[in-house]
């Protein structure tokens, strides 16, 4: 019988370092594809979510609309808008970002509605709160450019007390002055649900505030004119000058 010799324990540690070289190496190339796969795809994904945002400015606010849509951007319009003589009323005036521009999807692209080449009329801002004028600004499609102050106490505090330019007169921006001295009393807001809304409202400004009845709607079981619903809300504080509104039945 031929016995064959053991072998060398230098040549078996020898294989099995190869062995696990290779298994390592390829372990290695796998992941390297895998990274590579990967970087590639995430950038396919980042690439379709791109887009060139379109030149919106002059067209109407409805075919701004559709290509906003259509590029998978979302739509914010500016509340403010501005007298231009040379873009019709209710078209894009200015937009951000600008034309052109690469940006993800779903960013929102804000645009600056032209109010037309006639500047409207302007409302009646002294008295109300600041707060109640920029709003008041705001639904007439005005802008407020800028606001100075006064400390006085011929004034109640917070309240619009000159404006230029004035009361049903033509302007795109306006200035206001406003009346920053500390104090003032506040008050708190009654419960005028169920009451006459009308002669509420009489009294009310009568003591300087300001009131509106917005709507009427109806009301089975209930007389005409009778308060259904008031902002501010009973038990809320509210100081001289600032809008209080009421719903009536009809």
């Amino acid at each position: 019988m031929k016995f064959s010799a053991p072998k060398h324990p230098s040549s078996l540690l020898g294989r099995r370092v190869w062995t696990a070289g290779r298994l390592l190496v390829l372990a290695c190339a796998l992941l390297l594809t895998y990274g590579v796969f990967f970087l590639a795809a995430m950038g396919v994904a980042t690439k379709t979510r791109e887009v060139e945002v379109p030149d919106l400015r002059g067209k109407s606010l409805a075919d701004a609309s559709t290509l906003i849509g259509n590029a998978g951007l979302a739509l914010r319009i500016d509340p403010s808008r501005r007298v231009d003589p040379a873009v019709p009323a209710d078209h894009v005036l200015a937009q951000d970002p600008e034309p052109g521009t690469v940006v993800r999807r779903p960013r929102a692209v804000r645009l600056l509605i032209s109010q037309g080449p006639h500047a409207p009329v302007v409302p009646q801002l002294t008295g109300l709160s600041e707060r109640a004028a920029q709003l008041t600004a705001t639904q007439e499609g005005l802008q407020i450019a800028s606001t100075a102050e006064i400390r006085t106490t011929d004034y109640p505090p917070g309240v619009i007390i000159a404006q230029n330019p004035p009361p049903k007169g033509r302007g795109g921006d306006l200035r206001l002055l406003v009346n920053r001295a500390q104090g003032g009393t506040r008050y708190v807001m009654p419960d005028l649900i169920g009451t006459p809304g009308r002669q509420v409202a009489d009294i009310l400004r009568r003591d300087g505030f300001l009131v509106a009845i917005v709507g009427a709607v109806p009301y089975p079981g209930l007389p005409t004119d009778t308060v259904i619903r008031q902002t501010p809300q009973a038990g809320f504080q509210i100081a001289f000058g600032e809008p209080i509104s009421l719903e009536v039945s009809q």
